[in-house]
Order: structure tokens, then sequence, then C-alpha cells
């Protein structure tokens, strides 16, 4: 290769590089709000120690890996798909300072558990009296332990598929290959029969912080509970959820 050739290549290497750099820049900008807006609003379910900008931070590398692979093809904005991947890397980040305590996870299996067994003993829906009762424990203490799992809702599709304590938002993330694809899609029917066979208090809940976007005490002025009941009714759906979903765990 001559020097005139190879000066070329260099040259439009370069120039390749600084497009790229250029392009991640502008969807830096332009995004931020976007990675902002899902990190104040996952905060609101994150335990103290949690900081914004910490979220941010980790909110601002999935935006990077979402303008490196998105792919117009497969159908979705790139809103659509940089939401799932900024959400996700927050919630990846949260995960590795592993502060739930193991004995929350352990108590939210045992109410999933309770919630199953009663639902397929009754064929209605578990009240909160019924699980304190099949928990062997008072009312008060039920609603310790939903106060207590409250900050460890945690929700992503690949909780359900790994059995970790709950799942809710339906986001479709890169997958291998259309086996994998049927299974998501399985899921997804599934899990949205599931929501929509939720009490109807939980279902409105659920549709009210994930559809409307509302915190706690947004919802609670609207349904007129407290912010803390809120809470719980919120924990109490995902592990509903989790008892209904447990083949797919």
């Amino acid at each position: 290769m001559s020097s005139a050739t190879g000066a070329s290549v260099y040259d439009s290497l370069h120039a390749d590089s600084a497009a790229q750099e250029a392009h991640l820049n502008e969807i830096v900008d332009r995004y931020a709000p976007l990675v902002k807006r899902i990190a104040h609003h996952l905060l609101l379910r994150m335990p103290a120690s949690v900081q914004v900008d910490d979220l941010i931070q980790s909110g601002m590398i999935g935006l990077l890996e979402a303008a490196k692979k998105y792919d117009v093809s497969k159908g979705a904005s790139f809103e659509t798909y940089a939401g799932i991947r900024i959400r996700g890397s927050m919630l990846d980040e949260v995960r590795k300072g592993d502060w739930a305590p193991r004995s929350v996870h352990r108590k939210s299996r045992k109410v999933a558990e309770a919630i199953k067994t009663i639902e397929a003993r009754t064929g209605k829906d578990a009240k909160d009296q019924q699980i304190a009762n099949e928990l062997e424990i008072d009312l008060n203490a039920y609603y310790a332990i939903l106060q207590d799992a409250s900050g460890s809702r945690l929700f992503s599709f690949d909780d359900v598929m790994e059995g970790d304590d709950s799942a809710i938002e339906l986001a479709a993330g890169e997958l291998p290959g259309p086996c994998d694809g049927l299974q998501r899609d399985t899921f997804k029917a599934h899990l949205a029969g599931a929501i929509d066979g939720l009490p109807d208090r939980e279902k409105l809940v659920l549709a009210l912080y994930y559809d409307e976007e509302l915190n706690l005490k947004e919802i609670g002025e609207v349904i007129g509970v407290s912010e803390s009941r809120v809470s719980q009714i919120h924990s109490q759906a995902a592990m509903r959820l989790r008892a209904r979903l447990s083949e797919w765990n």
C-alpha cells in the first residue's frame, strides 16, 4: 500500500470516527431530558440510598448503547427503544448495589406462594386478611411485609423470566432468534391477561403509575388513600402477578 493510499484510508477512518462522535453528541443533547425524566420517575420507588445523579449517569450509558444498537428495521421508534435501554441500564446499576435484604425477597416469595395457594383453593382473588391468615401472621405484620418490599419492586421482563420478585414492564429487548421472540410475545399475552385480571384497585394503581406516570403520593390523592397504602397496593399487585405467572419462573 502506498503512503498516499494509507493516508487516504486513515483520513476516511478518522472522518467516520468524527462523524460518529458528532452523532452521539447530538443524541445525548436531544435525549438528555428523557434520561432525567426516567431517572426521577424511578427514584420515587428507590431506597433513600439511591441518588438521582447515579441513575442519570447509568441512564446516559444506556442511551449511548441504544444509539449504537438501534435498528430502524425493527419497527420501534428510537425514543421507545432508547427508553427501554435507559430504564434497563438504571435498574441494572441499582441491582448491582444489592441493597435489598435477602429476608425481603424471601418474605415476598412466601406472600406470592400464599396468594397462589389461596386463589387455587377458592378460585377468587386472595384478600388481605386471607393472605395474612395463610402466612399465620396478623394483618399489620402482612402490611409491614408489603411496605418493606415496596422499595425492591424493580420491574422488568427479565426478573420474571429469571424468577426474581416481580415484573410488570412490557419492555421488548434484543432477542437472538425467532423462538425467543415467540416466547416473549407469549409471555406478554399472559402478562397482559394477568394484569387485566387483577382486582380493580390494584389494576388502577398500576395504570396510574405506569401509564399516567403519577407518583405514589399523586395516586393516593386520586384514590383517596395514603402514600404508604398505595405503596402496599403496588407491592401486592406485583406479588399477585408473580403468583399468577409462576409457570414462567
